[in-house]
């Protein structure tokens, strides 16, 4: 046991080859992303695991790590973002790391448990697909973002999203949340 997380052993990380730790949590990221890779079309150069974000609310500092961004002709298109249960309490803060992780607003936002996924406009944080197998293609994606304006976050957003980042993914994490780094 690590905190309340039960260790299962040890794992390889799809993307990486990496030995990591076994968890249920783990599980569920790994099976996400073998799925895009083998059956949505996605290259593993497409794919970043653990991108660490740095946000600040006031004194305060934290890294967070994205579980997954994709990367398509050298922008972040998508991001996925994996917690166990309810979907729609993760909507908020992955909108605002979508407006965070890049110098610009990612499109596509997925949050998930695993099982299911809703899949979130960046822009407007609005659900436009539910199930996991309503992530789209690699191509699907490309298409889609030939037609995106990939604009700036405006400065005046940036801190209301850090604090709004933080208050759901630092302050209401647990000490033994690996997803999350107090600085």
């Amino acid at each position: 046991m690590n905190g309340h997380h039960l260790i299962l052993g040890e794992c390889r990380d799809y993307l990486s080859g990496k030995i990591i730790a076994d968890t249920h949590d783990e599980r569920y990221r790994q099976s996400v992303t073998k799925f895009l890779v083998e059956k949505l079309g996605y290259e593993i150069p497409d794919l970043a695991a653990r991108q660490e974000l740095k946000v600040t609310a006031g004194e305060k500092c934290a890294l967070i790590r994205i579980d997954l961004s994709v990367v398509l002709e050298g922008r972040t298109a998508m991001i996925v973002r994996y917690g166990p249960g309810s979907l729609v309490t993760r909507y908020r803060p992955s909108i605002a790391a979508s407006r965070l992780l890049a110098p610009y607003q990612i499109p596509l936002v997925v949050v998930t448990n695993g099982e299911d996924a809703d899949i979130l406009d960046g822009r407007t944080g609005r659900v436009i697909a539910r199930g996991l197998k309503s992530i789209p293609t690699r191509q699907a994606l490309l298409t889609q973002i030939r037609n995106h304006e990939f604009k700036p976050i405006p400065d005046e957003y940036i801190e209301r999203e850090q604090r709004i980042l933080y208050a759901y993914d630092v302050d209401d994490s647990c000490p033994c949340d690996d997803t999350v780094c107090r600085l």
